[in-house]
């Protein structure tokens, strides 16, 4: 017996998602009822086609990802056809072959290595990711923005609390205060020389450093 519903353990693999509201459960082979989080959508991408998965169970203890095959064919204008060791997709007019994959255990594998599921943004590998490493994985945007993608179930937040604190933030956003005017020309290199230190740093350089100092000939502008 094949799955009736497309079914996934993973919502990140979806590119977009909405709460499952009704109490219904996924039944499997052993009778044991398992728990539906979320309808997700999605696309699986090959070099020759792009197909649509619509309406996808996200079902977080389902051990597999399983594929409808009747509801993927109408959707996608497919057809499958098996064979004892592998199976192939194939255009339902032109009949060309858009995706194969192997047998394995029993199950027919849909493997990364033929189609890659493309998401809307850079999804963490983890469900149930914090919005602080949501914000170091967008590149450390305002809790407006994260917000937003959140609540329109763009990314899967454990917590949609903003209680975290970036120390990189203030330090990307600080400005500097330019040099006062000296009153000093220089006519030849190194007759004046500009240094400034820095450190410690909290991570350690390549060879171990944790100061750094840079000198800047003032007439050159050499460094």
């Amino acid at each position: 017996m094949g799955a009736n519903q497309h079914v996934t353990p993973d919502l990140a693999s979806m590119t977009s998602s909405e709460p499952y509201t009704s109490s219904d459960q996924l039944h499997v082979g052993n009778g044991k009822g398992l728990v539906i989080s979320h309808i997700a959508h999605s696309k699986l991408y090959t070099p020759k086609h792009t197909f649509i998965l619509s309406n996808v169970l996200h079902v977080p203890h389902i051990k597999k990802p399983l594929l409808f095959v009747q509801k993927f064919c109408i959707e996608n204008n497919v057809f499958f056809e098996f064979h004892s060791s592998m199976f192939y997709v194939k255009d339902l007019i032109t009949k060309e072959v858009l995706l194969s994959g192997q047998s394995r255990d029993g199950l027919y594998v849909l493997s990364e290595s033929s189609a890659t599921f493309v998401h809307e943004a850079f999804l963490s590998t983890s469900v149930s990711s914090t919005a602080d490493v949501w914000h170091r994985h967008f590149g450390h945007p305002s809790s407006h923005i994260l917000g937003s993608l959140i609540s329109n179930n763009k990314v899967a937040c454990i917590s949609r609390v903003f209680n975290f604190s970036c120390s990189s933030c203030p330090l990307g956003k600080a400005s500097c205060l330019s040099l006062g005017l000296t009153g000093h020309k220089t006519c030849a290199p190194l007759e004046l020389v500009f240094s400034d230190v820095w450190g410690p740093s909290p991570m350690l350089s390549t060879y171990g450093y944790r100061y750094f100092v840079i000198f800047v000939d003032a007439y050159s502008k050499y460094i």
